[in-house]
């Protein structure tokens, strides 16, 4: 196949860049140091906030802007500037909110890069999320509070994402049912087995990582962009070259410009060589 005059890649962490361990292989990061030194930009494109991010991926070379909460923030890291952002009001918040409080779930609100959540759900958090390196990723860099909603409420402030976690699949989609059914105006996705992630309707990956090109002076065609769930069909989608992971959901592979292999087998990495590098 041939190569790609690509300018920026977008990458999603979970299940994409990062391994099954939520670590980033050397051979990957060999891979993403030569396209820096090709002059290509990469970046994270995550539903996780900025303090979600792992340090090594934020240690990879060249690494300076960040999509973040399913872009609901596009960020300049070197500067500590928001260059983007598109929040979910308060209001469509409340709605939302209520409907996932109706189910047994953990709750969390995300302002401004952080994470929050109620104290004592962060300590039980492995009832909800059965993959233990999440539950660490979550313990780790969730702002405890002692009610969440109850600081949401007094805030009554436009928030960068809501995400609840539920006990199985069978629930979360019966929330998700009701969710679309009497919600309008919100961008809601999953991009785990069992969560539902609420964005402000304009909050959407692709969205985000062409609104950094138009900044940068890089074109639609000039952007890749690699994912695996429901919250990574936008960027897919809207992107120059859209990669999906072999590890991924049907509907991100039918809507994928190509299919690289698997996150455990370094993927995103493979499909650098194949299409950038020169």
């Amino acid at each position: 196949m041939m190569k790609r005059n690509i300018k920026m890649i977008g990458f999603d962490l979970d299940g994409t860049l990062l391994n099954s361990n939520k670590e980033i292989s050397d051979y990957t990061r060999d891979v993403m140091r030569e396209a820096v030194e090709q002059g290509v930009i990469i970046l994270p494109a995550t539903g996780r906030p900025l303090t979600g991010i792992p340090k090594p991926v934020m240690a990879l070379p060249g690494i300076r802007y960040a999509v973040t909460a399913n872009g609901a923030r596009v960020v300049d890291v070197q500067e500590d500037k928001v260059l983007h952002e598109a929040l979910l009001p308060y209001e469509k918040g409340k709605e939302l909110l209520e409907i996932f409080a109706k189910y047994d779930t953990y709750r969390e609100v995300y302002y401004e890069g952080f994470g929050y959540a109620t104290a004592d759900m962060v300590e039980h958090i492995e009832e909800y999320m059965p993959i233990k390196p999440m539950i660490e990723y979550m313990r780790t860099t969730r702002r405890r509070v002692p009610d969440v909603e109850a600081m949401f409420h007094e805030k009554k402030m436009a928030v960068d994402k809501l995400q609840a976690l539920f006990r199985d699949t069978e629930t979360r989609d019966l929330a998700m049912k009701e969710v679309k059914e009497k919600v309008q105006g919100a961008a809601v996705t999953s991009a785990l087995g069992n969560n539902i992630e609420a964005n402000g309707e304009d909050a959407q990956k692709g969205i985000a990582l062409l609104k950094l090109g138009e900044i940068l002076g890089i074109k639609k065609d000039e952007i890749m962009a690699f994912g695996d769930g429901s919250n990574d069909m936008d960027m897919i989608r809207r992107v120059g070259f859209g990669v999906a992971m072999e590890n991924g959901i049907d509907e991100i592979k039918e809507a994928a410009d190509y299919i690289t292999v698997t996150n455990d087998e370094h993927g995103v990495a493979k499909a650098i060589e194949k299409f950038v590098l020169r």
